[in-house]
């Protein structure tokens, strides 16, 4: 029998990936809107968008990093308080695990039957995973994560910073923006693909969100921006 592929495994890693290439591309390519809008100049254009994307891809690490030791904090929390509990009253958790399976749609002997035997064969990772919904591969890993998310966002954001470099200045602005929305758009179908969802609702949601928020950095550059050379 073949191994079956479950996107579910990939979660952990994804999520930082896509996060930190979708993010790339739009606070980069965001920035260099916003500063094209208020400039006749590549110079100010380049510097705001190394600027961003070195700041961004530091910040989605230490942001990503910080979230997920959070969430690992707590999942060890609620382990120690489980393995205390397991300890301390083991037929009360044993009933606890058995009315699980019976709302899970087992009778009450077999589901008795199976939480006798999960919890002979280990008692604490049937707890976790039943109870707590913890298990191998949902748990959160902060370094895989940090490292997924800052890579992810340098990738991404060197794609419009190339732009910055080579897009002529007086069309900047389209340039950012139509290059910004086909990384995106790729970004999107990547993302669908690596985890098994609809493309065409990955990408119109990105694709959407983007040209609010390149439209947004445009006009606040157009607002406040002063055009001299």
């Amino acid at each position: 029998m073949e191994d079956e592929n479950h996107y579910t495994s990939r979660s952990g890693w994804l999520r930082a990936a896509v996060l930190g290439a979708n993010d790339g591309i739009l606070s980069t390519a965001s920035i260099a809107i916003g500063v094209a809008a208020a400039s006749v100049t590549r110079e100010p254009v380049l510097l705001a968008a190394a600027a961003g994307l070195t700041a961004g891809a530091l910040s989605m690490a230490a942001g990503e990093y910080v979230s997920v030791s959070s969430q690992v904090d707590v999942e060890h929390a609620d382990l120690q308080r489980e393995r205390a509990e397991l300890e301390n009253m083991p037929e009360s958790e044993l009933e606890e695990l058995a009315q699980i399976y019976i709302q899970r749609g087992l009778n009450a002997e077999l589901a008795r039957e199976v939480a006798l035997q999960l919890t002979a064969h280990n008692a604490l990772e049937a707890h976790a995973r039943d109870e707590l919904g913890i298990n191998e591969m949902t748990q959160a890993n902060p370094f895989m994560a940090a490292f997924a998310s800052a890579v992810s966002f340098i990738i991404g954001g060197i794609l419009p910073l190339l732009t910055a470099v080579f897009a002529p200045i007086h069309q900047m602005v389209a340039c950012q923006y139509g290059f910004s929305i086909i990384f995106l758009a790729l970004s999107g179908i990547l993302a669908a693909k690596a985890g098994g969802s609809h493309k065409g609702k990955s990408v119109l949601r990105i694709c959407l969100w983007g040209t609010f928020a390149m439209a947004a950095s445009a006009l606040v550059g157009w607002l406040f921006g002063v055009q001299t050379p």
